[in-house]
């Protein structure tokens, strides 16, 4: 087990495998990563998953996507990707409509005020991110990511 991780959940006895060990390693290392992030998101009032949601949006361009599809993108999943989109349209971050030919297909499409809070986060999330892994080097970063996706590979 590792000491670092068993001192800060104060764990005494071993895992009951080293899949649990690192599993835990994983919950504890999201938490530390994403608690800044989510500091800054607060000064603005919004949620993790809704900056997801006009990230997604701002990359999709003007055609916007539909909700089906923004919920498949979103990098945490979220069950009610109606309500996300509820709370960001009453703030006027975007807007939504019904296709013409397909009534029960609905696209969001980010506006200009949702563009211009991403554009005021754009650099205090870049640099958080940056700051927070400033210390591993470029090869250590690139490991680290292809060890992660192929931790989620079925």
């Amino acid at each position: 087990m590792s000491p670092k991780l068993k001192d800060e959940i104060k764990q005494g006895k071993p895992f009951e495998s080293l899949e649990a060990e690192v599993f835990l390693n994983l919950m504890r290392t999201t938490d530390a990563l994403s608690r800044g992030g989510e500091e800054i998101l607060k000064l603005v009032g919004l949620s993790p998953n809704q900056y997801n949601v006009l990230r997604i949006l701002r990359g999709a361009g003007e055609q916007g996507l539909c909700c089906r599809e923004v919920a498949e993108r979103m990098v945490t999943r979220d069950p009610d990707i109606t309500r996300l989109v509820d709370r960001l349209e009453r703030r006027s971050m975007l807007t939504r409509s019904r296709d013409s030919k397909d009534r029960r297909i609905i696209t969001v499409r980010i506006t200009p005020d949702g563009l211009k809070t991403l554009k005021d986060l754009d650099g205090p999330m870049e640099e958080y991110n940056r700051n927070r892994l400033s210390h591993m080097d470029e090869a250590d970063l690139r490991k680290l990511s292809d060890l992660l996706e192929a931790a989620r590979e079925p």
